[in-house]
C-alpha cells in the first residue's frame, strides 16, 4: 500500500506544473541544438565550416556566444527535466508488465522507449554541463572511445553491432512515423487552432525522416565498425553526415537531411506547446 501511494506521488510530481513547465524548456533546448546541428550540416554540405556537425558542435557554437554559459545552463537543466520526465514515464506502466498479451506488450515497449529517451536527454544534459563548464569535448571521439572500451568486452564486437542495429531500427521508425504522420497520436491538439495543426503536421512529416536517416547512418557506421573491428569507424553523428556528403549527389542529399534536422528542431519548438497523450 505504501509503495502504492509513494508511486501516485511519484506520478503526481510528474504532473506538476513545475516539472511540466521546465520539460517544455527542455524541448525548446532539445529543438535549438537540432537547428545548430542543422545549421552546421549545411555548412558542412557547402563547405563553410570544419566545425563537428554534431551534439558537440552545437553546443560548441553556443558556449562561444556573449552568453553562451549561462544558456548553456538553462539547456542542462531543460534536458534533466526532460530525462526526469521520460524515467517517471516508466512507473506510469509499470502496472502493465504483470499483465499478459497486448497490455503487457505495449507497456514493456512503452517503458523502453521512455528509458531509451531519459538516457539521450541526461547524456546530452552531461555534455551541455560540460561545456557550460569549459570541460566540452568531441562527440565522435567520445563515441569512439566508447567502442573501443566495448571491443575490449566479451562479446564486445556483437554488442557494437547490435546498437547499430537497434540505431537502423529507430531509423526506420522516424521515417515511418513521419511519413505516416504517426507522431499526431502522441500530442493532444484538441485546443490547437487548425494553422498550428498543419503547422506541427509539416515539420513532423519533414522532420522526422530526416533526422531518420541520419539516425540510420549512424547506426550503419556502428555495424561497419563492428564489422570491421575498428573503433574509428563509430563516429557518431558527425561522421554520419560526412558520409552522407560523400556519397553520389552528397551536397545535395545532406543538405535535405539538413532542412530535415531543421525541421524537427522547429517541431519540438511548437511541440512544447502541447501536451503528451497520457
Amino acid at each position: 500500500m505504501s509503495e502504492q501511494r509513494s508511486t501516485r506521488a511519484v506520478l503526481g510530481a510528474a504532473d506538476g506544473d513545475g516539472l511540466e513547465n521546465l520539460a517544455r524548456v527542455g524541448l525548446v533546448s532539445y529543438g535549438v541544438v537540432h537547428l545548430l546541428v542543422a545549421w552546421l550540416a549545411l555548412q558542412l554540405a557547402w563547405g563553410t565550416s570544419s566545425e563537428s556537425a554534431d551534439q558537440s558542435g552545437a553546443l560548441s557554437t553556443v558556449a562561444e556566444s556573449p552568453v553562451g554559459k549561462p544558456l548553456l545552463w538553462i539547456i542542462a537543466l531543460g534536458l534533466i527535466a526532460l530525462a526526469v520526465w521520460q524515467a517517471l514515464e516508466v512507473l506510469r506502466w509499470r502496472s502493465g508488465w504483470s499483465a499478459s498479451g497486448d497490455a503487457r506488450s505495449k507497456a514493456v515497449k512503452k517503458s523502453a522507449k521512455a528509458v531509451a529517451k531519459a538516457i539521450v536527454y541526461a547524456a546530452l544534459a552531461v555534455l551541455a554541463i560540460r561545456f557550460a563548464t569549459g570541460g566540452g569535448g568531441s562527440s565522435s571521439q567520445q563515441q569512439q572511445s566508447t567502442a573501443a572500451g566495448v571491443f575490449g568486452w566479451p562479446a564486445g564486437r556483437w554488442l557494437v553491432g547490435a546498437a547499430g542495429l537497434v540505431l537502423i531500427g529507430v531509423g526506420i521508425y522516424h521515417v515511418y512515423k513521419g511519413v505516416t504522420k504517426h507522431f499526431l497520436k502522441e500530442i493532444d491538439l484538441a485546443e490547437a487552432p487548425p494553422t498550428a495543426t498543419r503547422l506541427v503536421t509539416r515539420l513532423g512529416q519533414v522532420g522526422y525522416p530526416g533526422k531518420g536517416v541520419a539516425l540510420g547512418v549512424v547506426g550503419g557506421l556502428l555495424v561497419h565498425a563492428a564489422v570491421t573491428f575498428d573503433p574509428a569507424d563509430a563516429s557518431g553523428l558527425d561522421g554520419a553526415l560526412r558520409t552522407i556528403l560523400e556519397a553520389p549527389f552528397g551536397q545535395f542529399l545532406l543538405t535535405l537531411v539538413a532542412l530535415g534536422i531543421a525541421a524537427f528542431g522547429t517541431y519540438l519548438f511548437v511541440r512544447a506547446r502541447y501536451p503528451e497523450r497520457t
